[in-house]
């Protein structure tokens, strides 16, 4: 029986990543993502999960930790934050080049300089075109699903997945979650079976140097190049569209909870104007959704739940009939615009579909940002959209310029 229990998002994200047996455990603290591997580690002392948490010097050796052990056949798992996160850059490429199912828990954190250990997601956003699949969750019921169901999409497309939630708001707060039966998770995540083994009986060399054209191996087969290695990559994550909704869909059934798109909404089917974000802020447009409801105002939420591989099809239904679109984002693309907001031009150029949109830059380095500025901010903007000078244009909420 499925049992319901008061956790933090950080205790969500250790709890899954016990249910789903982890063999190997590496990660350097920073805040606020340090609980998470604290309570793993608690975990494996205890004996409750039976693995192995290497203690590394760095971000960096705990990505290398995890791509070494991913490689010869363990299922992995750690967790950063901000500096942490850029400072895996490198080996996010690595792990993502490699082929190999990691997952990991990004709890969003702004980065420096001027420091910030409050929340926003230009660390994760950041680290878009490594090659890493991209959840972010809404609360904590979400983090604990999610991170379950990565390890079965990872495994399937052998992608590595970042779940994606936000510091602090979610990390350290408190919320009701379902914990899915243990026996049930067993069932539904089949055990890992790694496509690279490392034996002294057969040694091979794995991700040598590649030179610009395809070349034959020493037995005479003609072998993948470097652009090759890419393409499969790109189709690894456009493949993953499906496998993401097929395994929200399994994973609903079991548990009643509905995963079975990339997106999610609220007050959408007669919404004239769609307020979109991702993570806790487009929960907190809920609440603005109500308030301006109340105005008179149909309006409704579209959270992005998948930001890579972006969902541009779902996408693209979900605004079609909008008159009016709104895009709230806690980073921004410096010199041009929020990067969900470009992602969401790019998938409806082309299709007809052309209302205003403002773009809405939110909550950079922990800013509150409450329902009642969200929909006074919306009001303002359907104001000034019906001046076609301003039909499209960035806007800083709770900002002094």
């Amino acid at each position: 029986m499925a049992e319901v229990q008061i956790m933090t998002g950080n205790t969500a994200a250790a709890t899954a990543a016990k249910l789903c047996q982890v063999q190997v455990v590496s990660a350097y603290p920073i805040t606020p993502q340090t609980s998470v591997t604290e309570t793993l580690s608690q975990f494996i002392e205890s004996g409750e999960l039976k693995a192995e948490y290497v203690r590394v010097e760095s971000e960096h050796s705990a990505m290398t930790v995890c791509i070494s052990a991913s490689t010869v056949g363990a299922r992995v798992f750690t967790s950063t934050s901000s500096h942490g996160l850029l400072y895996m850059h490198e080996q996010l490429h690595w792990a993502a080049g490699s082929r190999l199912p990691i997952v990991m828990c990004c709890v969003n954190r702004g980065v420096g300089a001027p420091w910030s250990i409050f929340n926003d997601q230009q660390d994760s956003i950041s680290q878009r075109d490594t090659g890493w699949i991209q959840f972010y969750c809404r609360d904590n019921q979400e983090i604990i699903d999610t991170v379950i169901q990565a390890y079965r999409i990872a495994e399937e497309v052998y992608a590595p997945v970042m779940v994606c939630y936000d510091g602090f708001v979610l990390s350290h707060t408190m919320m009701p979650v379902c914990i899915p039966d243990a026996e049930m998770v067993a069932s539904f995540l089949p055990p890992y079976k790694p496509h690279t083994i490392l034996s002294p009986d057969n040694p091979y060399n794995i991700n040598p140097v590649l030179f610009p054209g395809m070349r034959k191996n020493s037995a005479g087969i003609l072998c993948d190049g470097y652009m090759e290695m890419r393409y499969k990559l790109q189709e690894a994550l456009e493949k993953a569209r499906d496998v993401i909704i097929a395994t929200g869909i399994k994973y609903s059934k079991l548990t009643g909870r509905d995963y079975s798109e990339m997106l999610w909404r609220y007050k959408t089917d007669d919404a004239e104007v769609i307020l979109t974000g991702m993570g806790s802020i487009a929960t907190e447009a809920t609440v603005a959704v109500d308030q301006l409801r109340q105005k008179g105002i149909k309006a409704g939420v579209i959270g992005v739940r998948v930001f890579r591989p972006f969902p541009r099809i779902a996408v693209q239904q979900a605004l079609k009939n909008a008159q009016a679109i709104i895009v709230l984002e806690k980073a921004i693309s410096y010199g041009f615009e929020g990067a969900l907001c470009s992602d969401i031009k790019a998938a409806l150029y082309g299709t007809g579909i052309n209302p205003p949109l403002h773009n809405f830059i939110a909550g950079l380095g922990g800013r509150d940002v409450k329902a009642r500025e969200i929909s006074e901010a919306v009001q303002a903007s359907l104001t000034e959209m019906k001046n076609k000078n301003a039909q499209n244009k960035t806007i800083w909420i709770n900002c002094r310029k």
